[in-house]
């Protein structure tokens, strides 16, 4: 087996390897790790619950639930590039690749005076009737997170309130009673889903049975979104927080703020695809077990958008999303063209490796030729089968080219016909030889001619015929008498 066909072996077997573990490692499923929390909210059962969900049925992603501290840490942890996908509040400290698969759940800003049921809580402050009012009251945020204290502070500044002039108090979910007793609160706000259990039961909790609260309304909303993209406008329906039949009695103005599920922009674009099928695929089987997994929505794809939709989960939910021949059309050609320089590339190498022999086969031909003169001249049969020897090694060369391409079938013809030559004239040479012993003069060096002295004009053979003659007649005679 040639260099070349050794060297087009192992190029096609790189290939071949190349082009099979590109296939596995591309069917594997992709496992992305995704940042939520707090811990126990119910960001992170949901977000369980869909990786089981991925987890269930034979699907190209596969989730792994980070729990973090809160929206900030999530964040945090996407922007070091600790996980592929975070759960994040667009009002944090967003990383700058962070691009938008899907709104994970919408938040209302609800601000509202009760007629509590605390011990130092007053029946109503009938002096709060607006954001404007705040000012020298205590305002009790639900919740201990830093984005809540700091989008407090912009509806007030908007709304012409110095921030210093309110004092503010953050406590959580579940320290609602014991704050209503041990603290005097003039108002509250909380930030969550219009049906959010925590703002309901917080509502409930500070209003006495058969009392309603005052809804405040965000006449700021419109500026504090102008300034702010990562909010936006909203209203709050009448009736929609279901504290009574028709509270609030009507829409009341205020802000949003949007949790989202992020991805790194360094995440394969193939993955984030199916990612946005396989969230919104399970998002219809989960309804029935996880109210929540509702509030998944589809993200905001304008171009304008504070934080931008992924390009690719933009194109699936606008159905515009590129088939696989548009996809990896670039891909394809230049595989084409790789392919093509190699082919290209192994002609040469082929051409290269082989442009001698040409010439090798030429004095190949050249040799036996000079053997076959060589043949009918020679003395010695010691000689002659060395020809004939050589002879065989230059057919098995001769094949080896013929076999590699490197010589045609014409000149391999032209090369048995020499070879035959050669045969023929060492076995004529031999038979010659054998009929005339006398003409042995022993084997003469390899390809080498015997020099025979002249003496006084004639050959020392001419010399000893005669004589050799003479000698053949006496014992003829000798035989007869």
């Amino acid at each position: 087996m040639n260099r070349a066909t050794l060297i087009a072996i192992f190029v096609g077997g790189v290939l071949a390897a190349a082009l099979i573990g590109f296939l596995f490692f591309s069917l594997q499923p992709a496992t992305l790790r995704i940042a939520v929390g707090p811990p126990g909210s119910d960001n992170v059962k949901l977000i369980q619950a869909v990786a089981q969900a991925f987890a269930r049925e034979p699907r190209f992603v596969r989730l792994q639930p980070v729990v973090t501290d809160g929206a900030s840490d999530s964040a945090a942890a996407l922007g070091e590039a600790k996980v592929d996908l975070a759960i994040i509040r667009t009002d944090v400290n967003v990383p700058k690749d962070a691009q938008s698969v899907a709104i994970f759940r919408k938040n209302l800003v609800v601000f509202w005076v009760a007629n509590g049921s605390g011990s130092k809580t007053p029946r109503r402050d009938s002096s709060i009737k607006k954001i404007e009012n705040l000012a020298g009251h205590r305002v009790g945020i639900i919740g201990k997170n830093q984005p809540n204290v700091d989008l407090l502070k912009s509806i007030l500044t908007e709304s012409g309130i110095a921030p210093q002039k309110v004092e503010i108090l953050q406590f959580g979910s579940g320290e609602i009673g014991e704050t209503l007793r041990n603290q005097k609160i003039d108002a509250f706000m909380a930030v969550g889903p219009i049906d959010s259990r925590i703002t309901l039961d917080a509502i409930a909790s500070t209003t006495r049975t058969g009392s309603s609260p005052t809804f405040l309304s965000v006449d700021a909303a419109e500026m504090v979104a102008l300034k702010y993209p990562v909010y936006e406008s909203s209203k709050i329906p009448a009736g929609a927080l279901g504290v009574n039949p028709m509270r609030p009695d009507s829409d009341v103005t205020t802000l949003g703020v949007n949790h989202l599920i992020v991805a790194r922009k360094a995440v394969s674009d193939t993955t984030v695809t199916a990612f946005t099928k396989q969230l919104f695929a399970v998002r219809h089987s989960l309804q029935s077990d996880l109210a929540d997994v509702t509030r998944i929505e589809t993200p905001d794809t304008d171009k304008a958008a504070a934080i931008p939709a992924h390009p690719d989960a933009a194109a699936y939910i606008n159905g515009t999303e590129r088939s696989f021949p548009d996809r990896y059309s670039d891909l394809m050609w230049l595989g084409l063209m790789t392919l093509s320089g190699l082919a290209s590339g192994g002609a040469w190498l082929r051409s290269y490796l082989r442009r001698r022999e040409p010439t090798h086969n030429v004095s190949l031909r050249s040799r036996l030729l000079d053997m076959i003169a060589a043949a009918r001249e020679s003395e010695s049969i010691e000689e002659l089968d060395e020809m004939q020897k050589e002879g065989d090694e230059i057919l098995r060369d001769m094949l080896n080219c013929f076999e590699s391409g490197a010589a045609a079938e014409d000149a391999l013809s032209a090369f048995n016909i020499a070879l035959d030559q050669l045969h023929n004239a060492v076995a004529d040479r031999k038979t010659w030889i054998a009929n005339n012993p006398s003409s042995q003069h022993g084997p003469s060096a390899y390809g080498d001619r015997l020099s025979v002295p002249k003496l006084g004009g004639k050959s020392h053979q001419e010399l000893i015929v005669p004589e050799i003659q003479i000698a053949r007649v006496t014992e003829v005679g000798t035989h007869t008498a």
